[in-house]
């Protein structure tokens, strides 16, 4: 009655067969374990039967302590709590803090993120749990990603090769089919069968980022490396650079490789900060460059960031081409003979240092018995400073001043700006610097001690830049202040306004007759000597120009008026995002508003303005607001929020197929 050869049902082929033939079927009471696992609730009693011993099953690994099974290769961060029974497949990592509770599988080559949470589930293989998660009473398939603080509750599965955003949820009962995505931010309350969820996009506002082996791969980096370079023509030379980590040296020799096979050659500067790979582009001439760095929020994540031929971030036209080829895998075949080949640049530093001396005309700037307190935060920056403070005669008291990945990793901004307070208040300081490690962006401090605001810091630099003849034309974000263009407007200075991503800034700055930009995030540019963001040379630029007109720091900061620029978030659904624009811009346009579109939607009002601008990346609307006092900017802040709340609340939910 059973068919030799294949699968067989029995309950549909078999007993049905033994009945047509009226042959007797007999029950039998078995006295060992038996468990139908057909249900979710029934798979995971099956694992919690295992681990209390209920079934003979030879469990691989090491009983590290009673009920708690550990596979070989695998390390347990000693902050974090096992419970047991539970069980840890081969050369899985449980970071710092996280917390495996009783009756847990997991398995091979998994790893648990820094304060994840993992309770009465089983996760397969080759997964990722990101930092904060929470899983209780699930089951994940192999391969699934989990990004920070998402949550899957008791009763939900995930299917093979599934992303989980970030902060996203998952009811009690949701199953979310194999290779889909789940949006951050999400409420998932119904199952995800046939809907795609999306696709993400390579590129970000930090160029291509993720988590090094599980976004980002050495594979993943040779077919993007593959996909950019064949965007260029064989031949061409571009620029690498990197930070000291062995995350970003790993992916930057696949990088390499990658454009090498296209017949692309590469001058590497090896560990370089930014900016002096930026100035090394353009000087050189090469048609383009990338860096890879540890992202600063996150050291177990890295940032890719490509370079068109004038040292500027690539525009979103050529992002979203590379993206085309990457996905179409239409990579430029060459020939053994046309590989590209790797160089060295010997004199990047030198001839970095000789062109700021020349652009800030340094050697004419009046000599003062300045004292600075200096931050470099474990950067490639300090390959740079050296040079460049020899050339404006400070007296330098350094913190943190050599290259190092452990300190970049436990690097907090808070707590160095805090240091370098102490340090100039304790020393008599004229001022003090904070420099990030990728020698991008600059925090200040002024003798007193007082940590200067981003705005502030614009302000500052504003102040001393527009106080000259020279100076004729700024470019800055939308969201600046209206104190600026008040002082703008004094002195016959032009402000070419922005909108606020980055590289908008940047090509303004390089536009031609521009002066000064900055963004509110301590980037400072100054195009007559390179049109993009430059920790160092902004910090040298400030000595020279405190220099010549003779101030300190904090008398030119006491000038600076009161900036009462709120920001805030409202969380918003991808999905609902476009509706909520619409609906605010068909009210205001109703209420007669002075509008500006340039990003978002900006609301002039009698007192001041106010910014609605939805997120790119994540599920939330950013709200900004000025007014004529802090009263004011939160009183129009809060209306607009109320409006956004509103707009959410009358909102249609998301269309869901019930499973």
């Amino acid at each position: 009655m059973i068919p030799a050869g294949r699968a067989v049902d029995f309950s549909g082929e078999v007993f049905p067969a033994v009945l047509d033939a009226d042959a007797p079927i007999f029950g039998y009471v078995a006295n060992g374990y038996w468990e139908d696992v057909g249900t979710t609730a029934a798979y995971l009693k099956a694992h919690q039967d295992i681990l209390d011993g209920k079934v003979e099953v030879d469990i691989s690994g090491f009983e590290v302590q009673p009920g708690v099974w550990l596979g070989k290769g695998s390390s347990i961060d000693p902050s974090a709590r096992i419970g047991g029974p539970s069980f840890i497949g081969e050369n899985c990592t449980i970071d710092e803090d996280a917390v495996i509770g009783a009756y847990t599988t997991i398995g091979a080559n998994t790893r648990i993120a820094a304060r994840a949470e993992v309770h009465h589930s089983v996760i397969g293989e080759n997964s990722y749990v990101g930092m904060a998660s929470r899983i209780e009473g699930s089951v994940l398939g192999r391969s699934c990603d989990l990004r920070r603080g998402a949550r899957c509750e008791p009763g939900s599965v995930v299917g093979e090769g599934c992303l989980i955003g970030a902060h996203a949820e998952l009811r009690g009962g949701v199953k979310v089919y194999p290779y889909k995505v789940v949006e951050a931010g999400a409420q998932v309350h119904s199952s995800i069968i046939w809907e795609s969820g999306g696709t993400r996009t390579l590129f970000g506002r930090d160029g291509v980022r993720g988590i090094v082996n599980v976004d980002l791969s050495p594979e993943l980096a040779v077919r993007l490396a593959k996909a950019w370079a064949s965007s260029l023509e064989k031949g061409s030379v571009i620029t690498t650079s990197r930070d000291t980590s062995r995350a970003a040296r790993v992916l930057k020799r696949a990088l390499m490789v990658g454009c090498n096979s296209v017949g692309v050659d590469v001058t590497d500067l090896e560990v370089a900060t930014i900016p002096v790979t930026r100035h090394e582009i353009r000087t050189r001439g090469t048609q383009g460059g990338l860096t890879v760095r540890l992202s600063p929020d996150d050291p177990q994540s890295v940032a890719i960031r490509f370079f068109d031929s004038q040292g500027l971030d690539l525009s979103e036209t050529e992002q979203r081409r590379i993206e085309r080829l990457y996905y179409r895998e239409e990579f430029r075949r060459v020939t053994a003979g046309d590989v590209g080949d790797i160089d060295f640049s010997p004199r990047a530093l030198e001839l970095y240092t000789a062109d700021v001396v020349e652009a800030f005309d340094l050697a004419n700037v009046p000599r003062r018995d300045l004292r600075l307190v200096l931050d470099l935060s474990y950067g490639a920056t300090s390959y740079v400073m050296p040079n460049l403070l020899a050339k404006v005669k400070a007296d330098v008291l350094s913190i943190n001043p050599y290259a190092q990945t452990p300190g970049m990793i436990s690097l907090d901004p808070v707590s160095s700006a805090a240091r370098v307070v102490r340090s100039v208040r304790e020393s008599g300081a004229d001022l003090g610097a904070v420099i990030d490690p990728g020698g991008e962006h600059l925090a200040l401090v002024d003798g007193t001690g007082r940590v200067l605001s981003n705005d502030q810091a614009l302000m500052v630099f504003l102040e001393l830049v527009t106080a000259g003849d020279a100076t004729t034309r700024v470019a800055l974000p939308l969201t600046v202040s209206q104190r600026a263009a008040t002082l703008c407007a004094s002195r016959g200075v032009e402000i070419l306004t922005t909108a606020l991503s980055a590289s908008k800034l940047m090509e303004a700055a390089a536009s031609g007759g521009v002066t000064y930009a900055a963004d509110q995030e301590g980037g400072f540019i100054f195009p007559d000597f390179l049109p993009s963001f430059d920790g160092a040379a902004a910090l040298v630029k400030l000595i020279a120009l405190l220099g010549r007109s003779g101030e300190t720091l904090a008398e030119v900061v006491a000038r600076v008026p009161e900036l009462p620029i709120l920001r805030t978030e409202v969380e918003t659904p991808f999905e609902q995002k476009g509706l909520v624009m619409r609906t605010l811009m068909e009210q205001l346009t109703e209420e007669g508003a002075e509008l500006v579109l340039l990003d978002g939607i900006k609301v002039c009002t009698e007192t001041g303005w106010v910014l609605v601008v939805p997120d790119p990346e994540e599920p939330t609307t950013h709200v900004w607001a000025e007014g004529s006092d802090w009263a004011d900017s939160e009183r129009l802040s809060g209306g607009f929020i109320e409006r956004l709340h509103r707009i959410l609340s009358t909102a249609p939910a998301p269309m869901a197929l019930p499973l």
